[in-house]
């Protein structure tokens, strides 16, 4: 989309706060497309391949991981951008970007670093998504990092809306580049937000149906889902059940992009912004469903927590992860001499909070297999270490 197009209050490429390190211009792509680029060329967003949602990673071709994910959410993000007038490539950089910090097997691994690491301010998969971009990543000579731009920044740092408690590394990272916590973050790093939610509840009622843990007639009990359903039966009598459950859940996403455009117009009409500015100052976020969609995908998430994600085929795994990254946490914790070179020799004291942050890292950038074989190398005695 040109300049010209945007919407007045659409954070505009010239005007952008720039990165923490000032770099040459003369790149003909904006600042928001180098810093999708450079995120796409990270062995983070790489690494996702193998980081699952749910499912560990041997479960099924079929099932969806990080990087899966993260391209559907970018998806999303990009046509929504696009319909309310907003700078696309900072909404997709965002999408790309807003998983990076998740540890091996989805959210049991998060909830096992973070019981580990309570004593040490805990663990925040956004604040080691921040982490990652600002320091973990070391492919440039001139700084640590990849020395986003500010809005992309901001952007990962306020992926849940303003901060009035952040964790441990924002707030370390906001004393050397202040990112404005408090504020709400672009209408553009809003969208990316909501096309997480959009793209997570739909692609896990497709991954739970593919996994026979519940039905699609099961699933269609719910409103919005047996809406989408009975449009695809009418539609498409006859077909096969699989084909009936992807149209009915590309209609269900198809309704849930309409009602963010429409609820965004509304808000944004009452507000009248001039500027990117005054969507940052605004009491309330701008980018959201209405009140019925939010009503309908709560009733999505309670239905999704009670037959996928509590199903005793899904605890078996999270308890199987879990039991993984806290042996991993433990022995790397107390024995720091068994990391590889390039981290041992960063490790600090065996117990202490500066060795624990670093295994924190280390065991936060594995995938799951990386983690299974990493387990299997520190745990049996036959396999070589």
């Amino acid at each position: 989309m040109s300049s010209d197009a945007r919407a007045p209050w659409a954070v505009r490429p010239e005007t952008s706060r720039g990165r923490l390190y000032p770099e040459p211009g003369g790149d003909a792509r904006s600042p928001y497309q180098r810093d999708r680029d450079r995120i796409i060329h990270t062995g983070a967003f790489r690494r996702l391949q193998y980081k699952t949602q749910v499912f560990v990673f041997h479960e099924g071709d079929y099932f969806r991981t990080r990087l899966t994910h993260s391209i559907e959410v970018a998806q999303i993000a990009r046509s929504i951008a696009r319909r309310l007038r907003l700078d696309e490539d900072l909404a997709e950089a965002l999408a790309l970007a807003h998983d990076l910090g998740h540890p091996p097997f989805g959210h049991a691994g998060e909830e096992a670093l973070d019981a580990q690491m309570r004593p040490y301010g805990g663990f925040d998969h956004n604040a080691q998504s921040l982490k990652v971009v600002t320091q973990l990543e070391n492919r440039y000579a001139g700084f640590d990092g990849l020395n986003l731009t500010w809005e992309t920044l901001e952007g990962l740092a306020k992926h849940n809306g303003p901060l009035r408690r952040p964790s441990g590394y924002i707030v370390e990272y906001d004393r050397l580049h202040s990112l404005e916590l408090t504020t709400h973050a672009s209408a553009e790093a809003q969208v990316a937000a909501i096309s997480d939610d959009i793209a997570y509840n739909n692609h896990d009622l497709d991954d739970g149906i593919r996994a026979r843990l519940f039905s699609l007639e099961e699933a269609a009990e719910l409103p919005l889902i047996g809406e989408a359903y009975r449009e695809a039966l009418t539609a498409h009598p006859g077909k096969p059940r699989d084909r009936l459950a992807t149209e009915t859940i590309r209609r269900v996403i198809n309704h849930m992009v309409q009602d963010t455009v429409d609820e965004a117009g509304r808000r944004i009409a009452a507000l009248a912004p001039s500027s990117a500015e005054d969507i940052r100052a605004a009491s309330a976020p701008v980018v959201t469903f209405s009140r019925p969609m939010q009503v309908a995908n709560q009733a999505i998430r309670e239905f999704l927590f009670e037959r996928m994600y509590r199903h005793w085929r899904v605890n078996r795994q999270i308890g199987k992860a879990k039991r993984v990254s806290q042996v991993l946490f433990q022995l790397l914790h107390g024995g720091p001499q068994m990391l590889p070179d390039e981290w041992r020799r960063r490790a600090g004291e065996p117990g202490s909070q500066g060795c624990a942050l670093l295994v924190c890292d280390y065991i936060a950038g594995m995938t799951d297999r990386f983690a299974l074989e990493e387990h299997k190398r520190l745990t049996d005695p036959y396999t070589p270490g």
